[in-house]
């Protein structure tokens, strides 16, 4: 199978670790390693899209950047089922009460979205405002102006 050009397999190697004390015992889960490649258990498809990219540039000016894994409910054990590159995906993923796990963007991964953003050009940023009404319905927009 060829690989796309905005499609990379990432296998995800995730830990439980038991937090709290006595009868209030709470396992936490995380991410113990990315791996560039379907070596993973499970194996999630990264996939970048055009809209994401200010998203993208961000978290890699951010000095550390980071993936972020859906992983189910909130409370329940974690499932991964998607990965992201995008923090405002990964906001609106926790907004619908689902866990988000995050770690450290592996170099390659970094490179390759560096290498996504040159061919497709760099997406101009929103302003706070515009990017409300962008996402706002004609009946949510009644602030006056």
């Amino acid at each position: 199978m060829s690989e796309q050009p905005n499609l990379r397999p990432i296998g995800v190697t995730l830990v439980a670790e038991q937090a709290g004390s006595g009868a209030f015992r709470l396992t936490q889960w995380r991410i113990a390693r990315l791996t560039p490649g379907d070596q993973g258990n499970p194996t999630l498809w990264l996939q970048l899209a055009m809209a994401e990219r200010a998203a993208y540039r961000f978290n890699l000016a951010s000095g550390a950047p980071r993936l972020f894994v859906r992983a189910g409910f909130s409370g329940a054990p974690a499932e991964p089922s998607a990965i992201t590159a995008s923090q405002e995906l990964a906001a609106a993923w926790m907004d619908g009460e689902q866990q988000v796990l995050e770690a450290p963007m592996p170099l390659a991964i970094q490179a390759w979205i560096e290498a996504y953003l040159a061919r497709h050009g760099e997406a101009p940023e929103l302003s706070r405002r515009q990017g409300r009404r962008r996402h706002a319905t004609k009946s949510d927009d009644r602030s006056p102006r």
